[in-house]
């Protein structure tokens, strides 16, 4: 925006009015008792006098013009006072700006947080100027994060207190009617002691994740850094689930280029991420034959991808799979007893490590994809075309 110019109040005008004013006064005074000490000096020195005399008549200017001492130094004085007076003048208009500066400071500070100091002012005081606005945007989005942390919070705690409620209630209910003796048979009663053991088992799931995601997103998480092969990891992963893997009709594959592929990372909390997503491709993955896990040095980086083809995510969800509790699913159903944290705990895992993690999803394939750096400490930039 335009810079704005500095409107003098009638009183400010009278200020400089009258600092001209007092201090011509001033200078006309120091000016006579100058003149008067120098004649007095050449008074009492006629050997000076005589001398300064000579000087005078070798002076000439054009003409029969003759310019004695007193004319220059009358001169000079004149020119010294124009610039004091000037130096004056603009040393108290600096300090009016100052005034119309701080007033504008008060006035933000008053609550009007989008208001920012536009005046026309000099270099010295443009900076100040900078700083203060600079800081008041600092500020205020400092309050916004502040306000986004505290919504956040709500958020989680709104979240947290719908799905505990509901298997919570579950249990209860199971467990007072064994209390109540509501039931016929002990096929019945042990059928409502499963039922309450599976809720609670799901409370258990949806607590620790809770705990993992709180424990990831602080600050102060520290990561317990090594160098490991991610091949060798991928492929015990793939071993691992091969057992669940087939009970659902699921093939792994695995490829890393090149082979071993050494990185640096926490590979305990990687860990984490895979088994998260890759659990995902199997409860979620609907009609999946195979689940792929494949890794490549590219540069300074590995990028890891962990992908099924099954059902396409629809578009619209592929942007907000990352956020706390948000499932693809319309309804907010524990059918498949997730806690809706695993994807935030794997990104959240991914940002510690200085990478980043995106989804992509096609009729073909639906692949969940980590950029790492081979060393831990880098910060990866991400390239918004490659979520595309």
């Amino acid at each position: 925006m335009a810079s704005e110019k500095i409107h003098l109040t009638t009183k400010e005008k009278s200020e400089l009015w009258v600092e001209g004013l007092v201090t011509v006064i001033l200078l006309l005074l120091l000016n006579f008792a100058l003149i008067v000490m120098i004649d007095q000096m050449i008074v009492s020195d006629r050997q000076w006098a005589s001398a300064i005399w000579t000087i005078k008549t070798t002076i000439t200017f054009g003409g029969n013009h003759l310019w004695s001492w007193q004319n220059l130094f009358i001169i000079v004085m004149a020119v010294a006072d124009v610039i004091v007076v000037y130096w004056r003048l603009i040393r108290r208009y600096r300090q009016m700006q100052l005034r119309h500066i701080i007033g504008e400071l008060h006035y933000i500070a008053e609550g009007h947080l989008n208001h920012r100091i536009r005046l026309e002012v000099g270099p010295d005081m443009e900076k100040v100027v900078s700083s203060i606005n600079a800081l008041v945007d600092s500020a205020v989005k400092s309050m916004e994060e502040e306000r986004k942390i505290e919504a956040s919070k709500d958020e989680l705690i709104t979240n947290v207190s719908h799905d505990i409620r509901t298997p919570l209630t579950s249990i209860i209910g199971y467990l007072g009617l064994i209390e109540d003796r509501q039931y016929r048979t002990e096929a019945e009663m042990q059928k409502y002691v499963h039922t309450a053991y599976l809720k609670s088992k799901q409370m258990k799931v949806l607590v620790e994740d809770l705990f993992e995601y709180t424990k990831v997103r602080s600050t102060t998480t520290k990561l317990t850094l090594a160098k490991f092969d991610m091949a060798a990891m991928l492929d015990q992963l793939a071993a691992s689930f091969e057992l669940e893997g087939r009970k659902k009709g699921i093939e792994f594959d695995v490829h890393c280029d090149p082979t071993p592929l050494m990185m640096e990372a926490d590979s305990e909390k990687l860990g984490r991420v895979f088994n998260n997503l890759i659990i995902n491709a199997l409860k979620y993955g609907k009609g999946a034959k195979h689940v792929y896990l494949s890794a490549e040095k590219i540069g300074s980086e590995v990028v890891v991808r962990v992908a099924n083809d099954g059902q396409q995510i629809p578009t619209g969800s592929l942007n907000q799979l990352f956020d706390r509790f948000y499932r693809v699913e319309e309804s907010r159903s524990q059918e498949t007893g997730g806690s809706g944290l695993g994807l935030a705990i794997a990104q959240s895992i991914v940002t510690l490590h200085g990478g980043y993690i995106f989804a992509d999803s096609n009729r073909e394939l639906t692949s969940f994809v980590m950029h790492l750096p081979l060393k831990t400490g880098v910060t990866l930039k991400r390239d918004d075309k490659e979520s595309v």
